[in-house]
């Protein structure tokens, strides 16, 4: 008996803005899909010319409200019976590729999560911050929730891991990184004040907290993750966090002194 692989009922879904400096190498590990989805919020860079480049790309804009709203706006342009859920600066890794290749459609697998191994100028760390996502899916059992600044997928059924890595990669300048921080972060100010400490991880109440945070994350970063033995690239990486984690600590003192 010859078994169809997921892959050939996969549809890769990429939300993008202004992704010049990340989206061409996204996409040059998809060329295995028969049609990629691409939720625009109206770039103004040159991201549309090199996304049109792609003949499998489909594109639909809309504007941007939610992480949320923008993944199920997506979903709901897909046909297909599996999404690839990618982020512009997401890179599939050749084992990756494999794997995913290697699956088969007859399954009882609703979904399946990815580890990430985060880049800092295309050299992989050793560890990052960033948990197993939820990537591949089955379209019709999944629905995006926003969680703070970012986003969560909630699939009914079964989830399995797969083993290999998919790789952060985000090349965005320096102005960019500390545009989308200071949105982050006021979102993320909202989410830490309204709701219930108990209802909070304990990363979150110790975020809310202001003054640990920071300190924290460095030693995490450095010394538990191993980034100090990544030389440069894992004390760009931690600083880039304690720098995200102080901009979050000022919104929030000022966002309770203005109470």
């Amino acid at each position: 008996m010859i078994f169809l692989s997921i892959s050939e009922k996969i549809t890769p879904l990429i939300l993008i803005y202004n992704e010049e400096n990340n989206i061409n190498r996204t996409l040059e590990r998809l060329t295995w899909a028969k049609r990629i989805v691409v939720i625009d919020s109206y770039s103004t860079d040159a991201t549309l010319d090199i996304v049109s480049s792609y003949s499998q790309v489909e594109v639909f804009q809309r504007k941007f409200d939610s992480f949320a709203n923008q993944c199920n706006y997506g979903l709901e342009k897909i046909t297909s019976e599996w999404v690839l859920s990618l982020d512009a600066d997401y890179i599939l890794t050749d084992e990756l590729i494999n794997e995913i290749q290697r699956l088969t459609a007859e399954t009882d697998i609703d979904s399946y999560s990815v580890q990430f191994k985060y880049c800092v100028f295309g050299q992989p760390l050793r560890g990052t911050l960033l948990p197993p996502r939820k990537v591949l899916y089955k379209q019709q059992k999944a629905i995006y929730q926003d969680d703070g600044h970012a986003h969560r997928v909630l699939v009914e059924g079964k989830s399995s891991q797969l083993s290999a890595y998919i790789h952060h990669d985000d090349r965005k300048p320096l102005n960019r990184w500390l545009w989308a921080q200071e949105r982050y972060m006021v979102i993320e100010t909202k989410k830490l004040l309204e709701t219930p400490n108990s209802e909070l991880s304990l990363s979150d109440r110790i975020r809310r907290q202001k003054i640990f945070a920071p300190f924290i994350i460095l030693v995490y970063c450095l010394i538990l993750k191993g980034g100090i033995l990544d030389g440069w690239h894992g004390l760009y990486y931690a600083w880039q966090r304690v720098l995200a984690e102080v901009l979050l600590s000022i919104h929030l003192i000022e966002a309770e002194k203005l109470k």
